[in-house]
């Protein structure tokens, strides 16, 4: 559906003006179509995001500082999502082993087991279904374009 059928406006001051309501609008779509499927799950989007992190240093631990780097939403608080997913089970905090003052965290079992059971559903056929492979090239290109 049209971007103006969506947010019933007549229309927009021009093309550029368009193109920003448009992609945070297609964020919040496609935000809450993520948030549904990990709440099923009992976990957040951010949860998600670190665990997924997490996995990609496994074995290696991580920092909260190297979460908070690599998190998505720089607006979380990394501290906060990691106790809960300690609470859940599904990370490890440990007392670093060079340096006392730090501490170092690491993904679950039950966490990589969670991330696996996730992975088929938080894929990309959100866009699959939608867009061609070249039409998400495409868009890959642009949406790196404009960041850049």
């Amino acid at each position: 559906m049209e971007l103006e059928k969506e947010i019933v406006t007549a229309g927009f001051k021009d093309e550029y003006h368009k193109g920003v309501v448009n992609i945070i609008f297609t964020y919040s779509w496609i935000t809450t179509q993520l948030k549904k499927r990990v709440e099923k799950n009992h976990i957040t989007l951010q949860q998600y995001n670190i665990l997924r992190i997490l996995r990609g240093q496994y074995p290696q631990p991580a920092t909260v500082n190297l979460l908070k780097e690599r998190m998505l939403d720089k607006m979380s608080d990394a501290s906060r999502i990691v106790e809960r997913l300690v609470q859940k089970g599904l990370v490890a905090r440990c007392t670093n082993q060079t340096d006392r003052r730090a501490v170092d965290i690491s993904i679950s079992e039950k966490g990589l087991n969670l991330l696996e059971k996730l992975d088929p559903e938080m894929g990309g056929d959100l866009l699959l279904s939608r867009l061609t492979e070249q039409e998400v090239n495409s868009l890959n290109v642009l949406l790196d374009k404009l960041r850049g």
